[in-house]
């Protein structure tokens, strides 16, 4: 099996749905980190103090012909077209372990998939 790594930044109050999104398009799983950045444009201060926004690393190990419908309902979900809603982008795997749990439910899938 191939595999893909499903980054998505989202704001806090998206990740409920960016989660259930995600998994509805066939994700099985998801690690959450917390995380901030800087996009384009400047963070706002208070008194000198940064007042950066917090997001929400969500990691999705999918399945690479799963990668396209899943980060299409995380742009949906999380309503990234909108500006400072976060962004979304996958990475190709060149090796997995670990998965035992999962193999079930993937197998499944790619036999739906493939044949």
């Amino acid at each position: 099996m191939r595999f893909k790594v499903v980054l998505a930044l989202v704001n806090d109050q998206y990740q409920d749905d960016v989660i259930e999104a995600a998994k509805a398009a066939g994700a099985t799983g998801v690690t959450i980190l917390n995380a901030r950045g800087e996009g384009i444009h400047s963070q706002k201060s208070f008194l000198g103090l940064s007042m950066e926004a917090q997001k929400d690393m969500l990691l999705f190990l999918v399945e690479d012909f799963m990668a396209d419908d899943i980060m299409d309902a995380i742009y949906e979900s999380g309503q990234l077209n909108e500006q400072g809603n976060g962004i979304t982008f996958s990475l190709n795997v060149d090796r997995a372990i670990g998965l035992e749990s999962q193999m079930p439910s993937m197998e499944k899938d790619a036999k739906e998939h493939y044949f």
